[in-house]
């Protein structure tokens, strides 16, 4: 099994506080900012930030879909981290100041990849699919952040 990783990035024409506080608003935010992808969002425990345990299912593409339940810790400062219960995936928001009045906001996730020519596949394809879903809800925290 290969680890497989997919990052994406953007910069917010918000200050860094304000987009880690709509990143880590579960209750209100956070399900604003999802695409068509993301069914079944539920937060489950929390709400905000450190401590909340939120469920939704993805679907990435038209024949995976995945159930998530997702942990969230927050490490460092400007850092949450959602650790799916039901598997090896782990996504990472980082928001970073950018210069006045902006920030950067980069988003990686990691998983066990499947192994043989499947791997090989989900390796190739997998990251540039996810990028694209990222790349739609960091475009809608931007819509969200700089009203």
């Amino acid at each position: 099994m290969a680890q497989v990783e997919a990052t994406t990035e953007r910069v917010v024409a918000a200050k860094p506080d304000d987009v880690f506080d709509a990143l880590a608003d579960y209750n209100g935010t956070r399900p604003k900012l999802l695409s068509e992808h993301f069914s079944e969002y539920e937060v489950r425990e929390g709400g905000d930030g450190e401590g909340t345990l939120v469920h939704w299912k993805l679907q990435a593409t038209s024949k995976r879909i995945r159930d998530c339940l997702l942990e969230v810790t927050e490490p460092t400062d400007g850092e949450l981290v959602e650790k799916d219960r039901n598997s090896s995936m782990v996504t990472t928001w980082r928001v970073t100041p950018a210069g006045e009045g902006r920030s950067r906001v980069v988003v990686t996730t990691v998983w066990n990849g499947a192994g043989g020519i499947g791997g090989f596949f989900e390796k190739t394809f997998a990251p540039k699919g996810l990028g694209r879903i990222y790349d739609t809800v960091l475009a809608n925290l931007a819509t969200e952040v700089e009203k």
